[in-house]
C-alpha cells in the first residue's frame, strides 16, 4: 500500500501528515483527536459535527466549531431537544455553521431522540463498538481505513435507535476522532501520549 508516512513537525517530532497541514490541525492533532471522549452531551456534540462535516473538509468544521457550539446551545441534548420550528429558521440564516438544512434537521431530530434516553445511554452505546483489541498502528495514511465492521455496527444502531445522518463512515470518524480507535499513524508523537 502507498500513503505518507509520519512527517517530522517544527518541533522535531513526528505526525501523521495530515496533522501538520494548518495551525488548526497541529492542535487538534496534538491534544484532541484519538483522545478518549466520554458523557452524552460531548459524544452528540461529535456526532454532529461529523454529520455536518459530511462531503467537506474537516477544516471548515474545525474553525465553525465555536459557531456550531453557540448556534446549538453548546451541544447539550436538553436544550437543543426544546429546539422547534423557529429555531430551524434562526439556524438556517446562522454563517457560524454550515447552512445545511438537512443536517440541522438532523441534530434537532437527533436531539430528541437522545433527550428520551437513560444518562450515559448514548455514552455506553458508542462505547460498546469499541473494539475490543486495539489494532496494529497503521504505518502509512493508505493503512486507515474509511470504515470498518465496528462502525458499520454502530452506524446500525444508532439507526435503529432513530439516531439520523449517520453512515459507517461517518460513525468510524466519530470513532477515531473519539478515540474508540488509535489511528495515528506507527512512531507519531501522539500514538502514546
Amino acid at each position: 500500500m502507498s500513503g505518507a508516512g509520519p512527517v517530522a513537525g517544527p518541533d522535531g517530532g513526528l505526525r501523521c501528515p495530515w496533522g501538520l497541514s494548518t495551525e488548526d490541525y497541529v492542535a487538534y492533532h496534538d491534544t484532541e483527536w484519538g483522545k478518549p471522549v466520554h458523557g452524552d452531551d460531548a459524544l452528540y456534540e461529535r456526532l454532529c459535527l461529523e454529520a455536518f462535516q459530511s462531503g467537506l473538509s474537516w477544516l471548515t468544521i474545525l474553525r465553525r466549531r465555536e459557531g456550531f457550539r453557540k448556534a446549538f446551545s453548546d451541544f447539550r441534548i436538553a436544550s437543543v431537544a426544546e429546539f422547534g420550528p423557529a429555531d430551524a429558521e434562526r439556524l438556517m440564516a446562522d454563517e457560524g455553521i454550515i447552512r445545511n438544512r438537512a443536517k440541522i434537521e438532523a441534530t434537532l431530530a437527533n436531539a430528541k431522540v437522545l433527550a428520551g434516553w437513560e444518562a450515559g445511554e448514548l455514552d455506553a452505546l458508542v462505547w460498546s463498538h469499541a473494539p475490543k483489541k486495539p489494532g496494529q498502528a497503521p504505518r502509512t495514511t493508505a493503512d486507515v481505513p474509511a470504515v470498518t465492521p465496528e462502525s458499520t455496527a454502530l452506524a446500525k444502531a444508532l439507526k435503529k435507535a432513530g439516531v439520523r445522518f449517520v453512515g459507517p463512515t461517518t460513525a468510524y470518524a466519530l470513532m477515531q476522532a473519539c478515540g474508540l480507535v488509535n489511528d495515528h499513524l506507527a512512531g507519531c508523537v501522539s500514538r502514546e501520549g
